[in-house]
Order: structure tokens, then C-alpha cells, then sequence
């Protein structure tokens, strides 16, 4: 450049850049570009700046954008340069303009008019730089304002004019089709443009067209095939050439295009087939450009209707591809051959030692490329070999994003190929074991209902078996340190259906097991929710069988902590735990049958069964029910207020529980509640279940205030809400299903292939007589060496998994076509049985002489009969007591100041007679009585509880 700055420039912007090229660190750097910055914005506020000095300052202010700096303060005068009238300055400003600005920018509406005033230039670089400038700057909204000068310039004398006016029109196209849809027809004829310039810039709107909608341009296959002629004949002048190689991209896009328009169009293709095999015959394997035409003739062979002769010729370019040492070129190779083989599987033979050493290569790209091949090559006689060498390189790699994309491909062959369901499990355990967080959850059901299914025929004696070993497995397995949540469901699940069916461990050992796996996972509730489900299937299989079961202290541990637990999903397990611990033999096998989880479950969604419950209710004065449809929303929670049980509603949902019998109270007593929903934070389940949410019942509070006859008084009273719902997490979205055609189509005759022997002998020779291991050549045969048979049965005893996959039809021959489709199977997801246990009217008199909710009922104990100076009233015989949770809590008036005796002495009478009538189990750990009383008397006094269960109180007192 020279010292005075050559090409123009100043020294001073010359040192500019050479100190910038010298900095030693980022921060040094920056210092010379901030520096730069303040000079260039003191100088450019000069208003008597000369023209050329402004251009230079322009193109620092393009350096200083260019290094990640804010040049704005500078986009004003790049604009005001695009309207001077030299010529190099204007280039310099619609320059520096399509670099500063997008299309989106303000500053866009100060340059249409000049580009419009540039487009009716008569110097045609002028109109060049504005056709430029339209491609990067005129938006969707600005197009009808120069599109009628761009179309009159497709007609210009010039053709880098009428090049770059095909160049816009598109660019047009591609923002808004809408606005040039009427104009697509002057793509057609700039096809036939005496430049050839100009012929290979309309290829690429008419390939964006023909991908969209290939019917229209069906006419065009001849004027293609003779335009792609005339290029390969080397028609064209010297200077279209590139490495000796006539215009390489312009044939490229021309097979691009072909191989649109042949797909499927037996008449198009042959239309095709003289020109591709001269390109075949003519192409050039010593230069990259020569070998990209060739590798691009492949893919349109392979993507139109095949042809014999064709496919021979594509298969040897493929075998040079894999042969060589080049990494990119046996990357062109495996993906080229994964394109044959869909159409003549056999091809793959030829080459299997070549796809062994791709997968063996260190080189990470070309290893993906080849799993890719292997998966489309997958069948019944390969899949364990391929899909055990997939998971393989799944847990070495860190890449989430394809690790994720591995272990579904995993999963996906597991199931369409699986030679048995043992070998089924174990390879979804190594899946889940290594990847389960990224497996899609319905994976784990359906592994988990192949698990209870069995092998679907009527041999026990095999789906005990397979049942024991999935046991065995997952036993050993939990001593894993790390193992993932969805895996653990699985686990848990399966320990609790079948961890004791065959007697190989004992009922205490399981327990133990499923108790360590709840304490090593204390934060993920949705694993110990398992954990306790399957707790409570082991004791319900013991009881039901009469065996004695000892409750073990980490097991009572888990249950008082689960009681407190601020997830009422756990509270209500552990609460179902320590009820079914108290039933008989007969009623248990009744709520928690063995080996039921495959049977069909009859939902009577009227609940007929309750019919004599709700008319017995109806003659003793309840409110009937109103219907859904009849029921209006409340429109914000400030509507809801207390209202009187005999009070009409105004609302359609109703809050409050079914009336109970009630205490009269001396109308001088107000007592105020605060209710327990405001202690204790609701939060969402967050187990992963298909269910329904679960029904809208009455709150606690309703129910305690409907029991002593009193409502709550919550005017004034501080809200603390949890969850605005109370709903199960949306189900995971159902797995997405692919449909792919596998092996390709029917098999043609011809198609000509060499003896093995004499294959491998090439491939020796060609990798320098190398010596093939016989490890190789094993993992060879496992992959390749059964395709060659022409009439093979894919025996598979696997059966096909109900939910995601459906059924998957396999045929029996090599060279096929095959359109796999999948079915999924939704299912309904039954709603909740209702809580019996719950909003409760006295028992009928007459009983069942075997009555298991008589028993569920009796573990809360009858209703004492309270007596009061104003009115008695005498409980049913069996009424649940839903005050036993609340007997300790002291109740005060709404100043706090005083305790109601009468109110409890009523809950000292209901403690002490359900102490007398409840079946007694044993019960370790803190006691959220003691917590709940600890906390009434910490707010009484207005002190923060500090006893063992702090947390459940966090959210009132912050």
C-alpha cells in the first residue's frame, strides 16, 4: 500500500488498521477503536468536510461495524452519500447503507426515492448499485414503489442489468410471493436469454418455484436437459469454466432441478437418462468441483425413476468415493450410498468393509454419517450388532442435541426389529441407563406395559421369566450412583408389581430397597411417589396373601415424612399407605389386586352404585345437584364469600361441603377459623400420569365450619394461595411417529454385481494390500453378511408395543417397497374414583353383611354425640370424623384474645373417641398434630414456630 496510502486511502487510516492488527488483547483493542470512534465522530460533525475525505470516513466507520462497535451516529451521512452524483461515491454509500442498515430500519424510507431516481439512470453501473441495494434494503412494504421499474429493466440492453433484475425480482419473492405472483412468467423467459449469465441466475427463482409446485413446470423438462446439453458439450465461452469444468454451478443447479421434476414421472425421467450418463461418462474425479457434478448426478439418479444401466454407474462413482482417502469424499460416499440402497439394497454389500472402516474412523463427521447409513440398513438380522454399537457411541459422546437423536433412533429399531423382549428390556435399560432424560417419557410406558404383557401368548412359565430377570436386572442396576428420574420410575414400578411374585427376595428387602431409593432422591417427588405406590402394592400382595409383615423404621420414617409433605400428592399417598395397613386380607385383595395392570378396568362414569347414598341424602334435606351446563363461573376469586348453608347460591360452582348434622352455639360466641388451606401451600402433583384432573371437592374448611354449624368469618383475613389449580401436569405430547420407506422399491432386473470375492479383492488392492482383521471381517458379516439372501423371513418374536409405535409391517424380501404406517392407539383416561373417605352423611342402618367401606369408614372413628344448652344433635353411628386432624387446634374469637371452651371441649370429645375407636398402627416421627398445635399457639402469641416443621408455615409468615 505504501506509505502514502495507496488505493486511495490515508495514512493515517492505513496505521489505523496495522495498530488494530498489532493488539495484543482484546482490551487493547477496544481502547484503539473507542479512540477511533471520538475522532470520527468530532470530524464527520464538520460541516465543511470535503467529498473525498467524507468517503473515507465512511469506510471506517464500515471497519469500526465490521469489529463489533456502534457506528450509528454515522448511518445519516452513508445515506446522504448514496444521493451524490459520482459515481464512486455513491457505490460507497449504497455500500456502507446495505451494511449498516436491514430492511426494517427507519432510515429505509430516505433511499427509495433515490434508488427509484438511480434505477432510471442512464449509466448502467449506477443501476447496478441500485438493483444491488434493492436486493438488502426494499422491504415487503416498499416493493410496489420499484417493482415496475425492476421488471422494465429485465428488458435492458446490458445483461448485468438484466442479471441483477432477476436477482431482485427474486429477492421479491422470496419477502413477499404474494406481491410478484403475477410476474413468475418472466422467469420463463429470461430462461431463454442470450447470456448465459442471465440463464443461470433465473435457475434459482425457478428451483425455489419448482419446489414448491412442480406440476406447472413440467413443460420445461426438454429446455433443461437440452440447456444442461449444451453446458456439458462445453458450448459455453472459456470464461464460464472453473478448474477446466464448464460451468460447474449452473449443472449443478440443472441436476437439482431434474431431479424435482423426475421424481415419480417414469415419462420425465427418460427424458433424462441419455444427458446423465454422458455427465457420468464425461465427469472429472481429480478436481473437488469435478466430483461435487459427479456426486450431484448420484442424487438424481437416485431420486428419479431408476434406471439399470444408471444405477451401475452410480454405484462404481460411489465405490470411488469410499475408497479414497480423502475424508470428504468418503463423507460423499456414505451419504451417496445410503441413497442407493433405498432403491437396491444389495449395493450395500459391495462395501462393507469400506462403511466398517468409516465407523472405526476417528474423524467424528464422518462416524455420524456412517450410523446414519447403518440405521437405514437396519433389519432383523442386524439390529442387535447396529443398535449395540449405537449405544456404544452414545455414551461417549457429550452432545446433547445428537445424543438425544441416537438414543431415539435406539429405541425406534428396538422396537421395529427387536428379535425378542428380552433382548427388548435390556437394550432399553442400557437407553434409559445412559440417556433417560432425553428419552421421550411414553418409552418408559410402553416398556413398562411389554413388561406387564409379556409375550402376549398363553406361556406363563416365559413371562415369569422375563418378568424375574427384568427383577434381577433392575436390582442390580440401583446401585448405580447417578441413575435418571424416568429411569427410577420404571424401577420402582416394576419392583412393586413383580419384586416379590416369585420369592426370590423377600417383602422386607424390596421395601428396604424402594425406601433407599425415596431418601437417596429427597427432591424429585415424583420418584418417591413411585417409590410409595409400589410400597403400598408389596403390603397389599403380603396381606392379602395372610402373611405377617413387619413395618420396617426407614418405611414408618417414610411415612411420617410424607404426611407433612407440602405435595399433596404424597400426603395422600402416605395417608393411603397407613389406611390399607389397617384393612383385611379380603378387602385388600379387593382394592389392590395381583398381576391387574393389564386388565381392563369398566368405568361406570354415571356412579349408579351411589344412587341409594344420594337419595337417602336428598330425603334428609340435602341440595341436589346441578348440572355442568347449568352452572355459571364466578368471574374473579373475590367473589368467593361464605354463604349461608340454606342460602340460595349465586354462583353455579359451590364451595362448601355437604351439610352435616349441627351444633347450635349461643348466637354471643363468634368464633373465627382460620382455615387449614391457608397453613399449608397446594402444590401440583408432579408424578408424569395420563389421568384426568382430579374432581373439585369441598375444602377443609368448608367441611370444618359445615360440622360445628358456624361459618368462617375470612373478611379482613390474609390470603396465602399456592397453585391457582389444583390439575395434574399436561401429559407429555405423544411421541412423534415416523413413516419411512425402508429398502427401497421393487428390484430390477440387470443391475449388475461383481462376486465378492472379486469386491474385496479391489478393495484390497486399492487400500495398499492391507491384511483385514478378523474381528472386521465378524462385524462385517454381522451387518451385511445375511442381506444377500433374496427370500428372507424376518422372524421377530417381539410384539408390537401398544401406544406410540403401533403396528409395524415388515415384508418378506430383500429389494421391496415397504409403506410403513403407524397407528397410535389413545386411550381414555378414566376419571378418579370419588373419595368415600370424604363428605360423608351418616352411614345407612342397613349394611352389607362383608362391607369394605364399612371398614375404610371405621378407621376415623363414629361422631361423638355433643350436647349443648340450645340443641343436641346425634351423629350417625359411622359419620367420619373429619375434626380428629384439627382436635389439638385452639380456637379463638377474631380479636385472638379469648378461647371458646365449649368448642374445645368438643375437640377434646372427638380426639379422645377417635383415640378409642381407631385401629392402632405404629407410627414413628414428628407428628404434624404436635406441628399443627405448635403453630395456632406460635400465632396466638405472634411468634415464628421454630419446632421440626418450620417450613410448613413458611408461605403465612414469609
Amino acid at each position: 500500500m505504501g506509505s502514502q496510502g495507496g488505493w486511495g486511502q490515508s495514512k493515517e487510516f492505513l496505521d489505523l488498521v496495522k495498530s488494530i492488527g498489532e493488539a495484543r488483547s482484546k482490551a487493547e483493542e477496544d481502547r484503539i477503536v473507542l479512540s477511533e470512534i471520538e475522532t470520527l465522530k468530532r470530524r464527520i460533525a464538520d460541516p465543511d468536510v470535503p467529498r473525498r475525505r467524507m468517503k473515507e470516513y465512511i469506510i471506517r466507520l464500515v471497519y469500526v461495524e465490521m469489529l463489533g462497535h456502534d457506528a450509528s451516529f454515522g448511518y445519516i451521512h452513508a445515506v446522504k452519500m448514496t444521493h451524490d452524483d459520482s459515481l464512486a461515491l455513491k457505490r460507497t454509500g449504497y455500500l456502507a447503507v446495505t451494511l449498516f442498515l436491514n430492511e426494517d430500519h427507519d432510515l429505509i424510507i430516505l433511499i427509495v426515492n433515490t434508488i427509484q431516481k438511480d434505477l432510471r439512470s442512464d449509466n448502467y453501473l449506477v443501476v447496478c448499485a441500485a438493483l444491488t441495494a434493492c436486493c438488502r434494503l426494499i422491504n415487503e412494504e416498499t416493493i410496489p414503489a420499484v417493482l415496475p421499474q425492476v421488471v422494465e429493466l429485465l428488458g435492458h440492453p446490458k445483461e448485468a442489468v438484466r442479471k441483477k433484475a432477476v436477482m431482485a425480482l427474486h429477492r421479491f419473492y422470496q419477502r413477499a410471493p404474494g406481491s410478484v405472483s403475477h410476474l413468475l412468467s418472466n422467469f420463463r423467459k429470461r430462461l431463454c436469454d442470450s447470456d448465459p449469465g442471465v440463464m443461470g441466475a433465473t435457475l434459482c427463482p425457478l428451483f425455489d418455484l419448482i419446489t414448491v409446485d412442480r406440476s406447472p413446470y413440467k413443460d420445461l423438462v426438454m429446455s433443461f436437459v437440452s440447456i444442461l446439453k449444451q453446458v456439458a458439450e462445453k458450448r459455453l465461452p472459456k470464461s464460464y469454466e472453473y478448474h477446466q469444468t464448464p460451468a460447474p454451478f449452473i449443472q449443478i443447479k440443472l441436476l437439482k432441478i431434474l431431479a424435482l421434476l423426475g421424481n415419480g414421472d417414469k415419462q420425465a425421467s427418460e427424458q433424462m437418462y441419455t444427458i446423465l450418463g454422458d455427465i457420468f461418462r464425461k465427469g472429472e474425479s481429480t478436481s473437488n468441483i469435478g466430483n461435487a457434478i459427479l456426486y450431484q448426478c448420484i442424487c438424481c439418479v437416485s431420486s428419479i425413476c431408476p434406471n439399470t444401466k444408471l444405477l451401475e454407474v452410480a454405484a462404481e462413482t460411489t465405490s470411488k468415493f469410499l475408497k479414497s482417502d480423502n475424508h470428504n469424499l468418503r463423507y460423499m460416499g456414505i451419504d451417496a450410498l445410503g441413497r442407493l440402497i433405498k432403491i437396491n439394497p444389495e449395493i450395500a454389500e459391495e462395501h462393507q468393509l469400506a462403511v466398517i472402516d468409516c465407523l472405526e474412523d476417528p474423524d467424528d463427521t464422518l462416524k455420524r454419517k456412517t450410523f446414519e447409513l447403518l440405521y437405514k440398513m437396519t433389519k432383523s438380522t442386524n439390529v442387535e450388532v447396529i443398535v449395540d454399537r449405537m449405544i456404544e457411541y452414545m455414551i461417549n459422546i457429550n452432545d446433547h442435541h445428537y445424543k438425544t437423536e441416537i438414543a431415539s433412533r435406539c429405541v425406534e429399531l428396538a422396537e421395529q426389529y427387536a428379535p425378542s423382549n428380552h433382548w427388548f428390556i435390556q437394550t432399553m435399560n442400557k437407553v434409559f441407563e445412559h440417556a433417560g432424560d432425553l428419552v421421550n417419557v411414553r418409552v418408559a410406558h410402553n416398556l413398562m406395559r411389554l413388561i406387564a404383557e409379556g409375550f402376549g401368548d398363553e406361556d406363563e412359565g416365559a413371562d415369569s421369566q422375563l418378568r424375574s430377570s427384568a427383577v434381577d436386572s433392575y436390582l442390580r442396576i440401583l446401585g448405580e450412583p447417578k441413575l435418571p428420574s424416568v429411569f427410577l420410575q420404571v424401577i420402582c414400578w416394576v419392583l412393586g408389581e413383580y419384586g416379590t411374585m416369585d420369592g426370590k427376595y423377600s417383602a422386607s428387602y424390596i421395601i428396604g430397597r424402594l425406601c433407599d431409593v425415596a431418601e437417596a432422591h429427597a427432591t424429585d417427588d415424583t420418584v418417591k411417589a413411585y417409590a410409595t405406590t409400589a410400597i403400598m402394592k408389596i403390603f397389599s400382595f403380603e396381606i392379602a396373601a395372610g402373611k405377617k409383615l413387619e413395618m420396617l423404621p426407614e418405611c414408618q420414617s417414610l411415612i411420617d415424612e410424607l404426611s407433612a409433605s407440602h405435595s399433596t400428592d404424597l400426603q395422600q399417598r402416605a395417608y393411603e399407605l397407613q389406611a390399607l395397613l389397617g384393612l383385611d386380607a379380603h378387602v385388600v385383595e379387593s382394592v389392590m389386586p395381583l398381576d391387574a395392570s393389564c386388565e381392563d378396568i369398566e368405568v361406570d362414569r354415571s356412579l349408579s352404585f351411589l344412587g341409594s347414598f344420594v337419595q337417602q341424602s336428598l330425603e334428609k334435606g340435602a341440595r341436589p345437584y346441578i348440572p355442568d351446563n347449568e352452572r355459571s363461573g364466578m368471574s374473579h376469586i373475590s367473589n368467593f364469600r361464605s354463604q349461608d348453608p340454606h342460602e340460595v347460591s349465586s354462583h353455579g360452582l359451590r364451595f362448601e361441603a355437604y351439610e352435616l348434622p349441627k351444633l347450635a352455639l349461643p348466637s354471643n360466641t363468634p368464633i373465627s377459623l382460620v382455615p387449614p388451606t391457608d397453613l399449608v401451600p397446594v402444590s401440583e402433583p408432579t408424578y408424569a400420569r395420563d389421568i384426568q384432573p382430579p374432581p373439585k371437592v369441598a375444602t377443609s374448611s368448608d367441611a370444618l365450619s359445615a360440622d360445628i354449624g358456624v361459618k368462617l368469618r375470612l373478611e379482613g383475613v390474609q390470603k396465602k394461595w399456592g397453585k391457582p389449580t389444583y390439575s395434574s401436569p399436561a401429559a407429555s405430547s405423544s411421541s412423534s411417529t415416523s413413516q419411512k420407506t425402508v429398502n427401497g422399491v421393487t428390484h430390477l432386473d440387470g443391475v449388475g454385481t461383481a462376486s465378492a470375492q472379486t469386491r474385496d479383492n479391489l478393495y484390497d488392492s486399492r487400500r495398499q494390500h492391507v491384511e483385514v482383521s478378523a474381528e472386521k471381517q465378524k462385524l462385517a458379516a454381522s451387518l451385511f453378511g445375511a442381506s444377500s439372501s433374496k427370500n428372507e423371513k424376518k422372524a421377530s418374536s417381539h410384539k408390537s408395543i401398544k401406544g406410540s409405535t403401533g403396528n409395524v409391517e415388515k415384508s418378506t424380501t430383500v429389494v421391496k417397497t415397504v409403506a410403513s404406517s403407524e397407528s397410535s392407539k389413545q386411550g381414555t383416561s378414566a376419571p378418579p374414583p370419588p373419595d368415600l373417605l370424604d363428605l360423608g352423611e351418616p352411614a345407612p342402618e342397613s349394611k352389607p353383611s362383608i362391607d369394605p367401606f364399612q371398614q375404610l369408614e371405621g378407621l376415623l372413628g363414629p361422631t361423638p354425640v355433643q350436647t349443648t344448652p340450645e340443641s343436641s344433635v346425634v351423629a350417625g353411628p359411622k359419620a367420619p370424623d373429619l375434626m380428629a386432624l384439627y382436635g389439638d387446634i385452639p380456637i379463638t374469637n377474631p380479636s385472638g384474645s379469648s378461647t371458646n371452651p365449649m368448642v374445645t371441649n368438643l375437640y377434646a370429645a372427638n380426639k379422645n373417641s377417635q383415640g378409642a375407636t381407631n385401629v392402632s398402627t405404629l407410627k414413628k416421627g414428628p407428628n404434624p398434630q404436635d406441628s399443627l398445635e405448635k403453630d395456632a399457639i406460635a400465632r396466638q402469641v405472634g411468634v415464628t414456630p421454630s419446632g421440626k416443621n418450620p417450613n410448613l408455615f413458611r408461605d403465612l409468615f414469609g
